[in-house]
This record gives C-alpha cells, structure tokens and sequence, in this order.
C-alpha cells in the first residue's frame, strides 16, 4: 500500500512538472512576442537632401567673425530623419554622394546605394557599391565604408578593389584604413597587386 502511495505522489509531482514547464513555455512564446522590435518611423523625410559640413579656419575673437571653409557636401534624392529615437541617425535609403574638399579645394568623392549618418558619433556608414575617387584619379572600390567626420578619417573590413593610376596598378584586398585625400593609407590584407600601366614602345 506504501509503494503504491508513493508511486501515485511520484506520478502526480512528475505530471504537475511537465505542466509547469508547458506553462512557462507558453508564457516565453507570448513574452517574445511582445517584445518583438517595433518598427520605427521617421519624423521627417526630405527630398532632394544636402547637408554641407564646414570647419573654422581661424580662431574667433570678441571683435572679429571666424571665417569657415567646407570640407564635405552630403547630396542625396531622399532623407529620412530619426532624430525623434534615442540614438539619433539620418538614413539615405536611394543612396547619397560625399564630396570632400581637402586643404586646396581639390574635390574628391564617395558615392553609395545606402547610407546612414550617426548624429551622436559623427559617423557615416556608406553600403552598396561604394566608390571612392579622389582629386587625383585614385579609385577605390568596396561594398561598406565608414567615414568618421570628427577625425577625417575612411575606414573599412570589408573586400576592396584599389586602383592607383600614378603607379598603374591595381590592388585587391580585405580592409583598409586612409584619409580623406588618400594621402596615407594602409590596407590590413591583401590578395595581389596587378600593374596595368602598358609599357610605351621606343
């Protein structure tokens, strides 16, 4: 009688666990679909976009203005501001053009399928057949690119192509950091370097 008692108690607590966790199961499905990530929505949306970025060139005193030169021009045929979220950001989903200006003017430029611009980070994500070229003919060519705006600087991880008509070559690899006029650059990997300067007869 005993063990049968006992084998009762031990049916009913192994039916009441599997309960419990059908229960808790259940609750996690709801739970999840609760929480799932709401779609978000932009407070604004502009046609036909520029924004130009400027830098002081000198100091500002008490009797005279500072005088400013631009160092890039955001151009883009769709913005949408979401500057109404936490972590504000502006997003160029028909793609966008950079035009950079550096010390003398010479104009160098970035174009992309999409585009995202961090507020908070000054940080540009540039993705979808990104192509850099400078004032000098030098051509670089990747599917993301970052572009931080407080230190002018261009980086990326993924695979690129890099063109350099001065020496005639071209370079395949995989991440690259530079600055804006292609002054200095080092790429972290790469697969070959390909000369296509054709040799002049005599």
């Amino acid at each position: 009688m005993k063990q049968t008692s006992k084998n009762i108690l031990k049916s009913f607590a192994t039916v009441f666990t599997v309960a419990i966790l059908f229960i808790s199961c259940g609750d996690d499905y709801e739970r999840v679909g609760e929480e799932a990530v709401k779609p978000l929505f932009p407070q604004g949306v502009a046609q036909n976009f520029t924004l130009t970025y400027t830098e002081t060139v000198e100091a500002m005193s008490t009797q005279d203005s500072a005088t400013s030169r631009v160092i890039a021009v955001l151009t883009s045929p769709l913005s949408e501001d979401f500057d109404n979220q936490i972590f504000k950001f502006r997003t160029f989903p028909k793609g966008l053009q950079v035009d950079f200006y550096d010390e003398k003017n010479q104009k160098s430029v970035i174009v992309a399928d999409y585009g995202i611009v961090y507020s908070q980070t000054n940080l540009i994500d540039l993705q979808g057949n990104v192509v850099v070229e400078t004032h000098d003919g030098k051509k670089l060519e990747t599917d993301q690119l970052y572009f931080d705006r407080k230190n002018n600087w261009i980086f990326t991880e993924a695979s690129f192509t890099y063109t350099n008509p001065e020496d005639g070559t071209v370079m395949d690899g995989e991440g690259m950091d530079f600055n804006k006029d292609f002054s200095f650059f080092k790429a972290h990997k790469t697969y070959g370097l390909m000369t296509i300067k054709e040799e002049q007869d005599d």
